[in-house]
């Protein structure tokens, strides 16, 4: 049988298959207003007050990487999808699906690893359950989250908010989760060690919240990287977005990962960056305010939003020439998050 009747690694890639995968077979039996927009968290008025919820689901391989592991990652990650909503993290709910034979200090290490993480993003888990499967059923610890967040008012982000004029910036350097995650995998060691850049981004989206109705798009390029979050955001706002590669932030063991893997580092994950797209005379407040958190210090303005190619997004390269940047269109990075 072909592929169409079977699920493929490309369906969870975050790219251009997933999204068929979800538009023409997901939507065809659960459509509703709310998950016909397609973003990472639903926004709920409840009471007369906005909520933004979300849940997702972590199975990195490895379980423990540089910078992280597999139970930060599910924290900051559910803690991201509610901030890119413009919401404040309040409550996590977690479940385990445990392998049978997962070392007991491995899934105490864990445990640890979310209590801190949910401490320093300021959130609380509420709710949990916890299932363990036969040995060989499961790779060792898969985790579900689901997560809520109050939107305060005057914040009205999403990806369909971009408009020709707009400011494109990024809070910090790109690639570094996906590319430490694949070199880990491979047992690759480079001069220059990597570390994920898994990290809640919560504290971000309050330092840009005075910005009020100037922050048009608040993104977080998880799976398929910038250049295909960059797609999504052209295409639902019908505009077209132009990245400048000089202003484009790589750590140099990310493009030395990347060349050695022949990957192109604007399709690798991110944890612990955020895409900003603001109304032109609000970026420099918001490079000032992103300069003031920890977090996003190295944040820099990478490009604009245009009316030239709606839809599509353009790389302006060093030499002066111009490339289309496709959305990712298969997997590329299996496992990352």
């Amino acid at each position: 049988m072909g592929s169409n009747h079977h699920i493929l690694l490309d369906h969870g890639s975050g790219g251009e298959a997933s999204q068929r995968f979800v538009k023409e077979f997901v939507l065809k039996f659960l459509s509703n207003p709310f998950l016909e927009k397609m973003d990472d968290s639903a926004e709920l008025i409840i009471e007369g007050e906005r909520w933004a919820f979300t849940t997702d689901s972590y199975v990195v391989d490895p379980i423990f990487f540089p910078g992280g592991d597999i139970g930060s990652l599910s924290v900051n990650g559910t803690v991201n999808d509610l901030s890119m909503q413009g919401a404040r993290p309040l409550f996590l709910t977690l479940a385990f699906i445990l392998e049978e034979g997962l070392p007991m200090e491995q899934l105490s290490a864990i445990l640890e690893s979310i209590a801190a993480t949910a401490d320093l993003a300021g959130v609380k888990i509420v709710a949990g359950d916890t299932k363990v499967v036969p040995r060989g059923h499961a790779d060792k610890i898969f985790i579900n989250t689901a997560g809520l967040g109050l939107i305060p008012p005057g914040i009205h982000v999403g990806v369909e908010n971009a408009r020709p004029g707009d400011c494109v910036l990024v809070s910090g350097s790109i690639g570094d989760h996906g590319l430490t995650i694949l070199t880990q995998r491979e047992g690759l060691r480079l001069q220059t060690p990597l570390r994920s850049d898994s990290a809640p981004l919560n504290k971000l989206v309050e330092a840009l919240s005075p910005l009020g109705p100037q922050l048009h798009v608040l993104r977080d390029p998880t799976r398929g990287g910038v250049a295909t979050a960059l797609n999504e955001i052209a295409q639902r706002s019908a505009a077209g977005i132009r990245l400048h590669e000089d202003a484009l932030p790589f750590k140099s063991g990310v493009l030395s990962a990347a060349e050695i893997l022949g990957i192109d580092p604007l399709y690798a994950a991110n944890e612990g960056i955020a895409l900003v797209i603001t109304a032109p005379d609000a970026a420099d407040a918001a490079l000032a305010s992103l300069r003031l958190v920890p977090e996003s210090r190295d944040a820099r303005l990478i490009g604009e939003v245009t009316d030239e190619l709606p839809g599509k997004v353009l790389l302006q390269t060093r030499v002066g020439g111009t490339r289309i940047l496709p959305m990712l269109s298969g997997q590329q990075l299996p496992r990352i998050c």
